[in-house]
């Protein structure tokens, strides 16, 4: 990507649509959900990498001692509906990495900057010092790559939306990366106004 990527105000509701299977309820109900569907992944014989965007998200999948072993990469910025948040269990990340994202956009950066993190293949902590990381969901999910038997899952944090014709309640969402879900990032990428 060559230029940096900001929602347009036309079509800003479509940005805030689950981009994958919604799991609806509070914390302490997804999560027991999320353990089955991996379980239910793993017991098919896929191998599974998890990869989450969002603080609240993010510390749920670091205490709970099954999900932990899946993590690949965490994006954060250390702040839930306005206040702070710190990300425990940082010393289980093998690098931790400081980026800047202003709110409502996508840098043309952090393409670059995840794909060398997804081929890594460390455990990476990307903390949003300046900005925010909601958006950064869609380059991820694109930057990916698609591997037989193996499930790339991308999980975010999903409040409730109430204020639309087709209410959302809250949950997490979980993105079970494929080729049909990478052309759904690329088409909201590609009417973001350019900068």
């Amino acid at each position: 990507m060559h230029e940096n990527l900001k929602i347009p105000e036309k079509g800003r509701h479509r940005f805030t649509q689950p981009l994958g299977k919604l799991i609806a309820g509070s914390r302490s109900e997804t999560i027991p959900k999320v353990e089955s569907l991996i379980k239910e992944f793993l017991n098919s014989g896929f191998k599974i990498n998890v990869y989450l965007v969002g603080d609240i998200v993010t510390n749920d999948f670091l205490i709970n001692q099954f999900l932990r072993e899946f993590i690949k990469l965490c994006i954060v910025d250390e702040k839930t509906q306005r206040s702070q948040i710190k990300i425990r269990y940082e010393e289980y990340f093998e690098e931790i990495i400081e980026f800047k994202n202003p709110k409502g956009t996508i840098r043309k950066e952090s393409f670059n900057l995840l794909n060398q993190m997804i081929i890594s293949n460390k455990r990476i902590l990307l903390k949003i010092i300046e900005g925010e990381e909601d958006l950064l969901v869609l380059p991820l999910v694109i930057t990916l790559p698609l591997i037989q038997n193996l499930k790339s899952l991308v999980f975010y944090g999903q409040p409730p939306i109430t204020d639309s014709k087709n209410p959302i309640p809250e949950g997490i969402v979980m993105v079970d990366v494929n080729r049909r879900i990478q052309n759904t990032v690329k088409k909201f990428l590609s009417i973001m106004q350019k900068e």
